[in-house]
């Protein structure tokens, strides 16, 4: 029997699902998951400062290289990959997989002392509104895309796996993600996502190898797909199109027709490079895990071994997603509404069951529940990593305006409220999900970060490479960009995206431009605002970016900040010291060491060794044997992820 789905995504009480994760074993597999994830995130709380805003929201400066890449990878690889990927290629083939391989390079900011990319940007341009509109659109984006994805992708996996009430499910999740990264800070959440990763990859690779053994091996697998058509395919009195539930023609090719594709190959070279630009270099998932190295070197290879990794996912998600339609074609390449609605929920199709049905029907007992703790260690890695730098976000760009001169305990105590109220939201969140998407998730994910990222790819780029580009010209690129970006994606959700079988009225010149074309338009139209805007007006002073550009990335001469006016909206040393002070009793002692809250003393450093310690954590330089090892093994990736481009194309 199937457990069958009713309404906006609450399961019906039917028996249990054959295969249901209701054994000792795979529940002893899960509850030891959960032992060991804690015991390294109450490690990780026990063995780093906390007690310091550059310790608790960058680790203190200190991530060497495998840890940094480990948690790039996790960060980035949420339960939505698992979810939206395998159910975009279960429906399409292998062209989604390209998006693995499109990793834009390193962030530029590791070689200043910043917090967050909005704080680099105030430092480039002077001024504070394009540090809060990033900071509160970064925060927007979150909630839209990351968050309610990866926790509707749980859910589906969950529900299907154990038939929890979904609700109780999320919270006991949330619980467990909040307690370690409210209370460790990044260095808890980058060793757990270290755990993590590991446990994603082992776990995937072993469902890989149930998959292809079932299908009959790497060659039946790419015949048997052509042909996984579902066996109702009536709707009404009539035959359905057969493109509806037919594979594609060009299911096993990356690159695909410029006008027909479903995903057409300018935009998967040029508008994807635009999202990940975007997403690599700006957003702040990755680029506070990049700041957090203890130098240069360590934080290329962390980026290099993020991007081995990335290799990955075509063959241990995008090709199981497809196999599952092979094996389950009657659900996952479902046509007719009313099936599919019986199926899973949603109306449009259920491609996006694929991989957890396939953990579900495919793994022995145990095994199953290690792959429900990948599916765990996925969305777990990916919400700590959100929540925490969306903290970040939030104390050091929104709550500074707002607290003119907080004490770095008031930061911190911030930080962590926030994450409660965010969690908060995430649960709100959940039900306006469930109604309004269905299909595909990824396509959803791309299409929402299409039409908001370029604006904010084209200031970034131009900020870095492009010294005359001033505050003006910046803001009012992302201004038209946002405006822009708005009507497509409002437009588009209020015609609704339809189905094969029922498609949208929405007229062409809205919703008939691929999302990816339409990247690559938003990102014309920003940089080309940019420069009229800043050519019109007054350029930047050389004074105010020494070392903020690229061509002056070398220079030795002292900058002069344009936020250098908001030195005064630090704490005062006196209020400090009053505050150290103050000798805590043994409960608040205990609660300042659970939270992070207890400062470390230590002896008043002299100038000169203030000075010396700027310097340390502002330099680039880096030891000739590993910069040209790690600059090797990018030429290596490099050629791998082009050679897999041409293999596939």
């Amino acid at each position: 029997p199937e457990h069958l789905w009713q309404g906006e995504g609450t399961l019906r009480s039917a028996a249990p699902v054959a295969g249901e994760i209701n054994n000792a074993a795979d529940i002893s597999v899960i509850v030891l998951y959960f032992v060991i994830v804690l015991a390294v995130g109450i490690w990780a709380m026990y063995s780093t400062n906390r007690g310091t805003v550059g310790g608790f929201f960058l680790a203190g400066r200190s991530m060497v290289w495998w840890p940094i890449g480990a948690s790039l990878f996790a960060s980035n690889i949420g339960s939505g990959h698992f979810v939206g990927i395998a159910g975009t290629a279960a429906a399409g083939g292998i062209a989604i997989g390209g998006y693995e391989w499109n990793v834009s390079g390193i962030p530029y900011l590791p070689t200043l002392q910043v917090v967050t990319m909005p704080e680099y940007l105030r430092k480039r341009f002077g001024g504070k509104r394009i540090q809060v509109y990033l900071s509160v659109l970064s925060l927007v984006l979150y909630i839209f895309t990351k968050i309610s994805a990866d926790i509707f992708s749980g859910a589906v996996f969950i529900q299907l796996a154990m038939g929890l009430n979904l609700y109780l499910a999320i919270i006991i999740l949330l619980g467990i993600t909040a307690l370690y990264t409210i209370t460790g800070g990044l260095a808890a959440v980058i060793y757990t996502d270290t755990l993590q990763t590991f446990i994603m990859v082992v776990g995937s690779f072993i469902l890989m190898g149930f998959a292809f053994r079932e299908v009959g091996g790497y060659d039946a697998f790419m015949e048997k797909y052509m042909t996984a058509v579902p066996s109702n395919i009536t709707y009404g009195n009539s035959t359905i199109d057969s493109k509806c539930y037919t594979p594609r023609a060009d299911a096993f090719h990356i690159f695909r027709d410029a006008v027909t594709g479903d995903l057409p190959w300018p935009g998967l070279t040029i508008g994807l490079s635009i999202i990940t630009l975007w997403y690599w270099c700006t957003d702040q998932v990755i680029v506070q895990r990049c700041l957090s190295g203890k130098n240069m070197s360590h934080v290329k290879a962390g980026c290099v071994m993020c991007g081995y990794l990335k290799l990955l996912p075509m063959f241990i998600i995008v090709m199981p997603g497809m196999i599952s339609r092979i094996l389950y074609p009657d659900v996952v390449a479902c046509a007719v509404p009313e099936v599919c609605m019986q199926a899973c929920g949603t109306s449009v199709g259920c491609t996006n069951i694929a991989y957890p049905k396939m953990v579900v029907e495919l793994m022995p007992n145990g095994l199953r529940g290690l792959m429900l703790s990948v599916m765990l260690a996925s969305l777990m890695s990916s919400l700590t990593s959100i929540f925490n730098s969306a903290s970040t976000l939030f104390t050091m760009d929104i709550y500074t305006k707002i607290r003119k001169r907080p004490s770095e305990k008031e930061l911190m105590l911030a930080g962590r409220a926030f994450m409660v109220v965010l969690i908060g939201i995430s649960i709100a969140w959940v039900p306006v999900v469930q109604s309004a998407q269905s299909g595909q998730l990824f396509d959803y994910i791309q299409s929402v970060t299409s039409y908001l990222g370029p604006p904010i790819a084209a200031v970034f780029l131009l900020a870095v490479f492009c010294k005359r580009v001033n505050e003006q010209g910046a803001f009012w690129g992302l201004v038209v960009g946002l405006l822009a970006g708005l009507g497509r994606m409002i437009s588009e959700f209020a015609y609704g995206t339809g189905s094969c079988v029922a498609p949208s009225n929405c007229p062409f010149i809205i919703c008939g431009i691929h999302y990816l074309y339409f990247a690559i338009i938003l990102f014309g139209i920003s940089a080309i605002v940019i420069l009229a805007v800043s050519f019109m007006t007054k350029p930047i002073p050389d004074v105010h970016l020494y070392r903020l550009c690229w061509t002056l990335r070398n220079s030795k001469e002292e900058r002069i900040d344009l936020d250098a006016d908001d030195e005064e909206e630090k704490p005062d040393e006196k209020d400090k010291e009053s505050e150290e002070s103050e000798e805590p009793g043994c409960l608040r002692k205990a609660y300042n060491w659970f939270c992070g809250l207890e400062q470390q003393k230590g002896p008043k450093l002299s100038k000169e060794e203030e000075e010396a310690l700027k310097k340390k954590l502002t330099d680039t330089s880096e030891v000739p044997l590993w910069r040209n090892v790690v600059n090797i093994n990018g030429i290596i990736l490099l050629t791998v992820a082009v050679f897999c481009h041409a293999f596939f194309a």
